[in-house]
């Protein structure tokens, strides 16, 4: 019987032959044979069928998208690959003198050289779209998957003897097989290669780098990572897209794609809201969140993520010690001591692969993690923003808006920023347990003192962990006093400007930096030395291992020596990152208590009586178009449009707006009057058809004109069949009331009509009889005017349409127009500016010698040096003076191998303090000078400057950028300079072992520089994008903050909340795609490292035994573990770098704003008594509030007599306040002067003008402080002064009950006092100056008739020889005044006395009299039927 012995014995000729590489050789040249044959013929085939069928050239060109452009990449990498493997063979056998059989050396030379055209021709064919994935070249593929896998196997399993280079030959040949099979079975079947019109997202289509890719609007599509190939995610290859827009043009955000819906706050915001309130116990139930619940549901919101990086950390910990590990090994090999044949081989492919598991788990771990964070991050945002909408009133009192913001700028991003840290405490654990295992199997019990020298530098870093952190904090704390006082300042600069206080205010801020820089300081320095233990640290344990080796008698080899520093290498990260972690867990969990804290304040609980509709005392109008504004979120219905326009008296004002109802309206209304901004407030109620209108004291901004109108127009017309209920101090209005209400006190004191409350009581009383005194001046100006006469006006005359002053009002018109064509028309409020293309060099020399002039850069990048140098210096001592193995004879005594180390080591630790200390002095420096000079500069800037900057825009300089500058930027700045030098050093000691690395360093140097340019122009522009939407985010949150009652009036919560998530996508986008650049360059630049590291490895295992240094070449390997690192390092620091500047290119752009002319001119002050008489005189003045927009003022002429009361008045928009301001030289004329005693305003220093003029303002303004400080910022006058000002004030009584008396708290924006006595508290101000010339720009128009008259009444006692200049709405307060000036449209209509202005009855100021009186005189009562 046919034995299985004697099948063997058969088969064993044939199996001899399957198994000898040459015959492996000689099928894998057959494969390519055949390969470059068939598309011989195709070529052949294609050129024949082209030249019968003109369209196939038509065909080809729909067709050749299909051809992957990565795989081009692949072929091209593979023909490449083969290239380098055949020369280096045959540099092999070269050196060795041809130690294979030729038939050998023959077959395998000519199989590299087919496989190397082979490739070139597939790229070629893919390239060209002649090659497609046809049945063949799939077929072929997985033939060649085979041939690969077969030869793999059999050089591991049963051919001993063969050179390493086989089998890195049969490695990648497998990869590419597995690869081409996957492209050529999995995606084409998916669609995936194969290009449609418009996809342009897919990861596999996409190379490398993605040069030709096609440009799409980013903004309209989702991010490529969202539909990705499994080899784009690996390689990052979906970013290719825009970093190849970015670099043919400077990006903008519509470039940016949008995110994935699991990371956009829109799409992930819902799940997490019910997963939450599930947690809490049902739907609304957040008002018991605990912060484990939060924390519960934040962790659930991203689990998949932290399992996966949690993973991939793992892996990374892992592949990290496997150099170190190892290292022993590769020394002794090299020394001749080889355990196998190919063990060289093997050593090379395990540092090979273990150093691309360590790159790609490290760049998707980092990936990952910072994609967490973004998303956590939006959650917590979106949830603080969301609880603000619903804070009942008596929450709002707990914390300050700048508080609630700061829960989303500072605590938010720091719960999203822990992210970073999340795996760390474990991790830990993980690298001291691994280092001491290398460490116990090197140097056995000398592992022990690592362990305790290790513990005793974790615990010596705790105290500096600790003494950071409590810095950081009060320096955090003493920035966020600063940003708030900054805040309230920049919303108040008006006023600052007007008064001449603006450089106190900005002495204050000086102060409160100082106080932040007493805290930064202290950090600073604390970290300098964190830094120093954290590069002494290594060489500390180091001295203490090694020494104890010497006491034990543990023999000292240069290749466990080598192994044990690159394990304390590797330990030095621990070491310094614990105690930082445990930092930011503290941290954490402070602001996550934080969060929690303000989540469980109590909510306003939700009414069901209808729809409603909301008019403030004080106009909340958010920043956007007036045409927004008025709609709020409803649909354009333009004929109801036009009707409440016509209601609002709206239409005059558009027209004289360049842009009409498209103008962009500035932050809080910044470009609009008083008056404009209080009837577009009207306007936004009236067009939402609500069933309630409540309206808080609605006409105190408008003139008595405006008001009249509407009142009847929208109170008595549009909202005649509505429910309204309107506050009211204007007692002219109640007759048309059903129902008056009488409060005082905080209580209803009566309850009536109108005529029923006359004779009721004595509160209504009160106010009437105000009201009627003030009418009795009227009388006293006209004695002649009868009330028949009144009547005669009343039914002759129009609310809206007076003959006299309809006609002048076309003629305007008509010249407004024809001056309009020819005026720049522009938006007040300008897109932010931001800087394209490269960070200029001047921004970079500008920081390094503004600490004096630049004189210790060049001692600080010599103390670098010196230290790289002692560390090489140290190590390589080391490594020489140590023996190969125990029978060696060491060169040196042990004695004399530990001092040296220890001097070497001294030495170096004290570079690093130099080095630490030198950095910080610099940076802290700089960051001084710039704060100073920017803030200077802002506070020294025009009102034009803040009337058309968003206060986030300069915010965002003063807190981010500002905080860039000071902790970051000096630190990023030294991190590229020292790892440059790093880099530099690494490269000498692998040279110093093989200078042919040089072959690979250069071209991969220069490989990598050019991506590194080719990338920098997308991510410049990426964190460009991030500071530029960062600043609406917070500017959107502080206007919604402050208009919460107006929202929830309009139930429009969940518009804003919208919003909201938008924005913060809108900051994500770019933040994202940041962290998507920064990982495809960085993953491209650990790729060459690999490779550069196998090469120098590969060249060093095929140097003949003692060509070389076994020690030194260890050296080199132990410095070549980290090659990648530092190259990514070096470039990673360089992209940061030139990222971070932009924090300094912003601030300079702040320190070049043109600035105001000079406060005080020393060749022209004014005498100290001037103004003596307080005369005004206004020659041909002509204003514009910016170059691109149209005048505003058109010639005005006329004087103000001195000691005299000139009244100006004029529909809201006709200029009054402008003039005031010109007063005040807050607007510059653009032609024109005004003289105040002989004295051209603008021929003398602004402090000196504005000084000597008084002010009570539109807006009554009060500061965070003490009512000291509030009458007396400049600490001009003493306390009895200034408690006689109260007294005349009428407000003595009021602060004497208080417990401080005059060092009683005012809160922020003086929101504890009412607005009567805030606009008191001005009057005091002015009592207190005693100027001459004495400017009241609207005073009273939020203060009932009583307070009014008393002001009236003080003024006039006070000031009866002062020049006094009224803007008044109401016509009482001009009625006593010498003169009447009244405005319309930028130009004099009218000017003369009061009793001549009023004998002319068709005058405009007769008829506004009219009108008041008719309003007066219940005129409404009789509307009140229709």
């Amino acid at each position: 019987m046919f034995s299985f012995s004697s099948l063997l014995s058969l088969m064993h000729p044939v199996a001899d032959i399957l198994l000898k590489p040459i015959f492996l050789s000689a099928l894998s040249a057959s494969i390519h044979l055949l390969l470059l044959l068939v598309l011989l013929l195709s070529w052949v085939w294609s050129k024949v069928t082209l030249a019968a069928e003109p369209r196939g050239e038509e065909s080809g060109e729909k067709e050749r998208p299909s051809n992957s452009k990565t795989t081009v990449f692949g072929s091209v990498a593979l023909s490449g690959f083969s290239l380098i493997l055949c020369l280096l063979n045959f540099f092999y056998w070269y050196t060795s003198g041809w130690s294979e059989p030729e038939s050998v050396l023959i077959v395998t030379l000519f199989d590299l050289a087919l496989k190397t055209l082979a490739w070139g021709v597939v790229s070629v064919s893919l390239h060209k779209g002649c090659l497609k994935f046809s049945f063949f070249f799939r077929g072929w593929c997985v033939l060649y998957l085979f041939v690969s896998c077969y030869s793999f196997v059999v050089d591991i399993v049963v051919v001993r003897g063969r050179p390493g280079q086989y089998l890195v030959d049969d490695v990648v040949s497998t990869c590419a097989g597995l690869f081409f099979c996957y492209v050529g079975y999995f995606l084409m079947n998916k669609g995936h290669v194969q290009v449609q019109e418009n996809d342009d997202s897919n990861g596999i289509r996409e190379p490398l780098l993605n040069g030709d890719a096609k440009e799409t609007k980013g903004g309209d599509s989702v991010t490529p990572f969202s539909n990705a190939g499994i080899f784009s995610i690996l390689t990052f290859s979906w970013m290719g897209s825009l970093i190849a827009v970015g670099n043919k043009k400077p990006l903008d955000l519509e470039d940016v794609p949008q995110l994935d819906p699991g990371d956009s706050v829109v799409g992930a915001f819902p799940s997490f809201r019910e997963k939450l309130e599930a947690y809490c116990g049902g739907a609304n139930a957040i008002n018991s969140v605990t912060t484990f619940k939060l924390v519960k549901a934040l962790v659930w919101s991203a689990w998949k993520g932290i399992l996966f990086t949690a993973f991939l950390a793992f892996l990374n910990t892992l592949a990290s010690y496997v150099g170190p590990y190892l290292i022993d090994a590769f020394v002794q090999y090299l020394d001749g001591r080889r355990q196998y044949e190919n063990q060289g081989y093997v050593l090379v492919s395990a540092f090979f692969f273990a150093k691309l598991v360590e790159c790609l788990t490290q760049r998707h771990w980092f990936f990952r993690l910072q994609q967490i964070g973004i998303r956590i991050n939006g959650l917590l945002v979106s949830l603080i923003f969301n609880k603000a909408l619903t804070l009942s009133c008596q929450s709002k009192q707990v914390h300050t808006s700048g508080e609630i913001i700061n829960f989303m700028t500072v605590d938010a991003k720091r719960v999203g920023a822990f992210c970073w840290y999340m795996h760390d405490l474990w991790m830990v654990v993980l690298q001291v347990t691994l280092a001491l295992l290398i460490l116990y199997k090197n140097l056995g019990l000398a592992s022990i003192a690592a362990l305790v020298t290790t513990v005793v530098v974790m615990l010596a870093n705790a105290p500096l962990g600790s003494l950071g952190e409590k810095y950081q904090n009060k320096l955090m704390e003493s920035k966020d006093t600063r940003m708030k006082a900054t805040s309230e300042i920049l919303r108040n600069m008006r006023i600052l400007k007007l008064q001449g206080w603006e450089m106190k205010f900005l002495s204050k801020i000086t102060e409160l930096r100082k106080t932040e820089q007493g805290w930064l300081k202290k950090y600073v320095y604390t970290a300098a030395i964190t830094t120093f233990v954290f590069w002494g640290a290594p060489t500390l344990v180091s001295v203490v291992t090694f020494g104890t080796c010497m006491l034990l008698g543990i023999p000292l080899e240069s290749g466990r020596i080598l192994s044990a520093l690159a394990t304390f290498r590797i330990l030095q990260e621990p070491i310094y990152n614990l105690p930082d972690t445990i930092s930011m867990i503290i941290q954490t969990k402070v602001s996550l208590d934080r969060i929690v804290s303000f989540l469980r304040l109590d909510d306003l609980q939700p009414d069901v009586c209808g729809t409603k509709a909301y008019v403030a005392q004080s106009p909340w109008i958010p920043s956007g178009k007036i045409e927004d504004n008025i709609l709020f979120g409803t649909h354009m219905d333009r004929e109801r449009y036009e009707k409440v326009l016509e209601a609002c008296s709206l239409k005059k004002d558009l027209e004289i707006l360049s842009f009409g109802d498209q103008t962009v309206i500035g932050e809080r209304g910044i470009n609009l009057s008083g008056g404009q901004k209080q009837r577009i407030q009207i306007a936004r109620a009236l067009y939402q058809d609500a069933d309630i209108y409540l309206f808080d004291d609605p006409f105190s901004a408008v003139d008595a004109h405006t008001g009249s109108h509407l009142f009847k127009e929208c109170l008595l017309g549009l909202l005649s069949s509505k429910t309204v209920v309107y506050v009211t101090h204007q007692v002219e209005f109640l007759p048309a009331a059903d129902l008056i209400l009488v409060m005082k006190d905080g209580k209803i004191t009566q309850c009536g009509k109108y005529k029923d409350l006359l004779n009721s009581g004595t509160d209504f009383m009160e106010l009437v009889g105000a009201h009627k005194k003030a009418l009795s001046t009227l009388d006293s100006l006209d004695g002649v005017t009868t009330s028949n006469e009144i009547n005669t006006l009343e039914h002759g005359v129009k609310v809206s349409d007076t003959q006299g002053f309809k006609e002048k009002a076309s003629k305007d018109e008509q010249s407004g127009k024809i001056d309009e064509k020819s005026e720049q028309k522009g938006q007040l409020i300008q897109e932010e500016e931001r800087e394209k293309g490269r960070v200029g060099l001047s921004v970079y020399w500008n920081y390094i010698t503004t600490a004096y002039g630049g004189a210790l850069i060049p001692f600080i990048l010599l103390a670098q040096i010196l230290f790289q140098a002692l560390q090489i210096g140290s190590n390589y001592w080391m490594a020489w003076a140590t023996p190969i193995s125990e029978d060696v004879e060491p060169p040196i005594e042990g004695t004399t191998l530990i001092v040296v180390y220890v001097g070497l080591a001294i030495g170096s630790a004290f570079c690093v303090l130099v080095r630490a200390i030198l950095l910080v002095t610099v940076g802290y420096k700089t960051a001084t000078i710039l704060f100073n000079k920017m803030h200077f500069c802002i506070f020294r800037a025009p009102m034009s400057f803040f009337d058309s900057t968003p206060s986030g825009r300069v915010l965002n300089r003063a807190s981010t950028d500002q905080s860039a500058v000071d902790t970051d930027i000096p630190y990023q700045i030294g991190s590229f300079a020292f790892s440059l030098i790093q880099l530099f050093g690494i490269i000498a000691v692998m040279s110093q072992a093989a200078w042919q690395v040089f072959i690979v360093f250069i071209p991969v140097i220069a490989v990598s520089i050019w991506y590194q340019q080719y990338y920098i122009p997308s991510a410049r522009e990426l964190s460009r994008l991030v500071g530029v939407c960062k600043a609406p985010t917070i500017q959107h949150f502080a206007e919604t903050i402050s208009g919460t009652s107006t929202i929830r009036s309009f139930d429009q919560q969940s518009r804003f909340r919208e919003t909201n998530m938008k924005l913060s996508d809108g900051y994500s986008r770019p933040v994202f795609n940041i962290s998507g650049a920064m990982e495809w360059l960085c993953f491209r630049l650990d790729m060459l490292s690999a490779f550069t590291f196998a090469f120098s490895l590969i060249f060093l295992i095929s140097i003949p035994p003692g060509f070389i240094d076994p020690g030194l070449a260890g050296l080199s390997v132990t410095y070549g573990l980290n090659l990648n690192m530092i190259q990514s390092w070096v470039i990673w620091n360089l992209c940061n770098m030139e990222n971070k500047i932009i924090s300094v290119e912003r601030i300079l752009q702040y320190t070049r704003i043109p600035s105001e002319p000079p406060l005080s001119l020393e060749e022209n002050q004014p005498d100290p008594s001037w103004p003596s008489h307080g005369e005004v005189d206004i020659q041909d003045l002509q204003v514009r509030y910016a170059p691109h927009l149209p005048l505003v003022l058109r010639g005005l002429t006329c004087k103000f007599r001195g000691g005299l009361k000139t009244g100006i008045v004029g529909r809201t928009g006709s200029g009054k306040s402008t003039l005031i301001q010109t007063l005040f030289r807050i607007v510059e004329p653009s032609s024109g002067q005004v003289m105040i005693d002989n004295i051209n305003i603008s021929s003398i220093g602004l402090h000196d003008l504005r000084s000597r003029l008084s002010i009570i303002p539109q807006d009554p303004t009060m500061f965070e402080g003490t009512v000291r400080s509030n009458l007396d910022p400049l600490e001009e006058y003493t306390d009895e002064q200034i408690w006689e000002a109260l007294d005349k004030c009428q407000l003595g009584d009021e602060v004497r009950k208080k417990e401080g008396k005059l060092d009683s708290a005012v809160s922020e924006n003086g929101e504890n006092w009412s607005m009567g006595q805030r606009q008191l508290v001005c009057l005091g101000r002015v009592l207190l100056k005693k100027s001459k010339v004495l400017i009241l720009d609207e005073a009273t128009a939020s203060v009932d008739t009583a307070t009014d008259n008393l002001i009236q009444q003080t003024l006039r006692q006070h000031f009866s020889d002062s020049t006094v200049i009224t803007i008044a709405h109401r016509i009482t307060s001009v009625l006593d005044s010498d003169m009447v000036l009244l405005l319309s449209q930028g130009v004099i209509e009218e000017y003369d006395t009061p009793s001549n202005l009023l004998e002319n009855k068709s005058s405009s100021f007769a008829q506004l009299v009219a009108e008041y009186t008719m309003r007066s005189n219940s005129s409404f009562e009789k509307s009140v039927d229709h």
